[in-house]
């Protein structure tokens, strides 16, 4: 016999879809991916790679959304005839795959829902991704770099791309700072939910008494603007720096002063870049992201409301994080802002970050409604 509650789950979902699909103007984003795939035909479509970039991020998105609802709706209409079935012959196991299925399809429904959720203009950019231990040595650094390869790893498992920009190594371990470029449609609008202090609670690796330290560091997000948004940024505010990069683990790309350090003098912003083997396209890549940061500034002397793009400043010190892992004398990571907390320190660290990220955005959809 099909339990109850499965009917129901699909009777809500039936209406649902029902009403996004009158929200999401499937005729209208069907004309535009049309119009768009026109564009990408055009012989002249490669002569400005970076506009190139944009139309097919813009497609990819766009086709992203068409093609996840009509995977749902047709998943559904497969549930609905498999019920059918399963009433019909009374096969238990049948209805016990049916109850899984339908469990499946409500949590991909709700993920949809909160992508369709992330409207605001800079949601759909790329986001650069900023770690910045704070005080503590080894400690704080070594803590970054397991920040680093946690980020990483949501990256991989969300199907986004990431450039590393800039690598500074700690001095024993770790790492200093780091800056990574996530590529993918909404990546600033997912990762805006990471931005504040990391608190980490452990038994140190470090200290040979085994005693338990407490790290912390700060993730700074931003979303990548366009060259199209104009910043006035004057030659004479800046002082360029250069040095020799070195990369993640300590390998050096270059053995030439070709990593790039610019700092905006009248507002004390600093950015760095070793991505590139030229000094030239090191200097390019961080001034793109001085623009990014100074944007962000101008946006928020405008609209006076920091949590609309850079969220709460905040030391990066006890007190001040948005989120807690524990790995000692239990294991727990707990975001502080929406109290949702997991016991698997082991998949939060491997990147499994989605339940954290769609607390954070349902609780600021509540918020502003």
């Amino acid at each position: 016999m099909v339990d109850a509650s499965v009917k129901q789950d699909l009777r809500e979902m039936a209406v649902k879809l029902q009403n996004l699909r009158g929200s999401l103007d499937l005729d209208l984003k069907n004309e535009l991916i049309a119009n768009y795939e026109e564009k990408m035909t055009a012989p002249d479509f490669w002569d400005d790679n970076e506009q190139a970039q944009s139309v097919i991020s813009e497609l990819n998105g766009i086709k992203s959304v068409v093609e996840k609802y009509g995977k749902l709706q047709a998943d559904r209409e497969d549930l609905e005839t498999m019920l059918e079935l399963a009433e019909e012959e009374g096969d238990e196991a049948m209805a016990a795959e049916l109850a899984e299925s339908a469990a499946d399809l409500v949590a991909r429904l709700e993920s949809f829902e909160l992508e369709l959720l992330l409207s605001e203009p800079y949601d759909k950019l790329n986001a650069i991704v900023e770690l910045h231990p704070g005080a503590g040595g080894t400690e704080s650094q070594d803590w970054g770099q397991m920040l680093y390869r946690m980020y990483t790893r949501w990256v991989e498992k969300r199907g986004f791309k990431y450039e590393l920009l800039d690598y500074q190594d700690g001095d024993e371990a770790g790492i200093k700072s780091a800056t990574i470029l996530v590529k993918g449609y909404n990546a600033y609008g997912y990762l805006k939910a990471e931005k504040g202090v990391h608190r980490l609670v452990r038994i140190s690796p470090f200290d040979s008494a085994g005693r338990r330290h407490t790290s912390f560091v700060s993730c700074d997000v931003m979303p990548e603007i366009s060259d199209d948004v104009e910043v006035e940024i004057r030659s004479e505010d800046l002082r360029v720096d250069t040095y020799r990069a070195s990369g993640a683990g300590g390998q050096h790309i270059n053995k030439t002063e070709s990593a790039i350090r610019i700092t905006h003098l009248p507002t004390g912003i600093v950015v760095s870049c070793q991505l590139e083997r030229s000094q030239i396209q090191n200097r390019d890549r961080a001034m793109k992201m001085l623009r990014s940061k100074l944007y962000e500034r101008k946006i928020e002397e405008q609209q006076r409301h920091l949590a609309e793009i850079r969220g709460e400043q905040s030391e990066i010190a006890w007190g001040s994080q948005i989120r807690s892992y524990v790995f000692h004398p239990y294991s727990m990571v707990k975001d502080h802002r929406t109290q949702v907390e997991t016991g698997n320190v082991g998949a939060v660290m491997d990147g499994d970050l989605d339940a954290f990220i769609d607390g954070y955005l349902r609780s600021q959809i509540r918020h502003d409604s």
